[in-house]
């Protein structure tokens, strides 16, 4: 009895050990602090990037999504982290952003400068900055309403950063890059498939985001009703097929766009 009362009290213990110190205890706010600053000192040290590792994960964002996530869970239990502490996705992310950007200001006629303002663009605005804002607002939302317990641990913001650049890959290659083979000759004219073809390629995009997004959450096991980040798919299907009953194609108008805003 008494081997069982102690045994029962070393269980009890080890089952409390993932509660995490209160949010003004300084040692984790320095922990913090230091992995940003030894992440952002990476980002120059291309020695020491796993970049074979980081292109097998962006070939799995789009084969099997899943099975990268449990990738960043292993990562929690051995580096008490969920967010990358190697920066060679994001570094890879950036290039094939400007290789594609690039080959995006060609189809659309922009000049040298032209061209380089649209990668700036690209990069900083659309890929880092809208990450940036939506990060933070899955970050807020998540540790204020999807949290199954205030006893259990905050989702880290960098990990939220990363859930971004995941869920950013697969439209970029879509929308950067397959999309560009077929926009001058196809996706271009005002005939009923190349709005249909056009259309769909947004769907596939926006689909792509919203879901690995949600799979970004869904792998973390005190996250409850996490199934709600998937409430934007309906409505974009449903966007999707206003866009061909009204006849507007969209990729024709982002065109537009980008060129308004290199001009």
């Amino acid at each position: 009895m008494k081997y069982a009362v102690i045994q029962s009290s070393a269980e009890g213990c080890r089952n409390q050990t993932h509660i995490p110190p209160p949010v003004s205890y300084s040692k984790s706010c320095l922990s913090a602090t230091t992995k940003t600053y030894k992440y952002l000192r990476r980002l120059l040290l291309f020695n020491q990037m796993d970049f074979e590792f980081a292109l097998w994960q962006m070939v799995y964002l789009f084969i099997a999504p899943q099975k990268l996530y449990r990738n960043f869970n292993y990562r929690k239990q051995t580096k008490s982290q969920f967010a990358r502490d190697d920066p060679a996705f994001l570094v890879l992310l950036i290039v094939c952003l400007c290789v594609t950007s690039l080959g995006f200001g060609w189809v659309l006629g922009l000049n040298l400068w032209q061209s380089i303002s649209f990668v700036f663009y690209v990069v900083f605005v659309d890929c880092i900055f809208a990450g940036l804002v939506v990060a933070t607002f899955l970050w807020l939302v998540t540790n204020r309403y999807l949290r199954s317990s205030n006893l259990e641990p905050d989702i880290e913001w960098a990990y939220t950063f990363d859930v971004h650049l995941n869920a950013f890959f697969p439209p970029l290659i879509l929308l950067h890059f397959i999309q560009l083979f077929f926009y001058n000759w196809l996706i271009s004219q005002t005939w009923l498939i190349s709005r249909f073809l056009g259309n769909t390629f947004w769907l596939l995009a926006l689909g792509y985001y919203v879901y690995i997004t949600f799979l970004g959450y869904n792998c973390i096991p005190h996250l409850r009703n996490t199934r709600l980040l998937l409430m934007p798919l309906p409505i974009i299907f449903l966007l999707y097929l206003l866009t061909l009953i009204i006849g507007w194609n969209v990729t024709v108008s982002f065109m537009d766009f980008y060129k308004y805003r290199v001009y």
